[in-house]
């Protein structure tokens, strides 16, 4: 399906030098944030309180946010549990001060806008905890990253390969750049948006790739040379890369402007990643293979001599 064809291929190699500066730039200023101000951990990582409370009726979790934010408690989750009755409230730990005695400030300031309102219970979430999380979620990240080295090496050939996880990478470390320089929180559900830009990232850049190999195979561009095979690929999947990624960011942007606290850094993480993604795949991964020096006869094996076209031996 195509909603327009472009009849003549855009030269965007004829940029990619200055592309590929603009991205080093870019990843350098990201790895700088990321050393120099780190991630805001939420408390799935550092360690915290975590208080479900019940209403008599359906809560209202602005109006509880804002409550406990009042009462000096930056960087507070609420959001419901299970039914709109219940709701969960994460606190972050705090200095000279218990569990106990977190969860019975806030519920005293919950009381003055509802009085009905029920502790259910309070759990000490320890920083133990945190490290468990944090070096399970980069177990994750590098089985992810090891896996689509494989696949992509046998799919297609090394130098895809090393260009594609570059260019995957290089989408990851930007997101990150974005939360360690606005010090947005960093939760387990960022971590999944990661992991999701991650494989959503190397499916764009495997479409183009298959579309490269489509291209060298192809006798009627048999005198293209490689930076004008991958315009071509580049300019031929550019339709499908405007429904693919228009539809997507629909679905994100519904939940970035409705989804409420819970999921905003989620849709920001996966806008940040849908953009860069798709400029990597044809600044980044394109242009990282071009200057690996992948050429025809990578993809192509080529005949024997002493053989016909049907494999028989003359």
């Amino acid at each position: 399906m195509e909603l327009f064809r472009i009849k003549k291929d855009i030269p965007f190699m004829r940029h990619a030098l200055i592309f590929n500066v603009i991205s080093a730039l870019t990843f350098v200023a990201a790895v700088f944030f990321l050393m120099h101000r780190g991630l805001h951990l939420s408390i799935e990582f550092t360690g915290g309180t975590v208080m479900e409370v019940a209403y008599p009726q359906a809560a209202n979790l602005e109006t509880i946010r804002a409550t406990v934010e009042k009462q000096g408690f930056a960087d507070t989750q609420v959001q419901s549990f299970g039914t709109a009755h219940d709701v969960i409230i994460r606190l972050p730990a705090q200095k000279d001060i218990n569990s106990a005695q977190l969860s019975e400030k806030v519920l005293a300031a919950l009381k003055t806008q509802d009085p009905e309102v029920k502790l259910q219970r309070v759990e000490f979430v320890g920083p133990q905890v945190g490290d468990e999380l944090t070096h399970d979620g980069l177990k994750a990240l590098a089985f992810v990253v090891i896996g689509i080295v494989i696949y992509l090496a046998f799919r297609f050939e090394w130098k895809f390969a090393v260009a594609a996880i570059i260019a995957n990478l290089h989408d990851v470390i930007i997101i990150l750049g974005f939360f360690a320089f606005f010090q947005w929180e960093f939760s387990l559900t960022v971590l999944a948006a990661v992991l999701a830009v991650l494989g959503y990232s190397v499916n764009e850049s495997v479409v183009v790739f298959d579309r490269v190999r489509e291209t060298f195979r192809d006798r009627r561009f048999g005198k293209l040379t490689t930076p004008e095979v991958l315009n071509h690929a580049i300019t031929s999947t550019i339709s499908r890369t405007v429904i693919t990624h228009g539809s997507t960011q629909m679905m994100v942007l519904s939940m970035l402007l409705f989804g409420g606290a819970t999921l905003h850094y989620f849709a920001v993480a996966l806008t940040i990643g849908i953009l860069f993604g798709i400029y990597s795949s044809v600044f980044v991964a394109a242009a990282m293979a071009m200057w690996l020096g992948v050429k025809r006869e990578d993809l192509i094996r080529p005949i024997k001599e002493g053989a016909d076209t049907d494999g028989a031996v003359v």
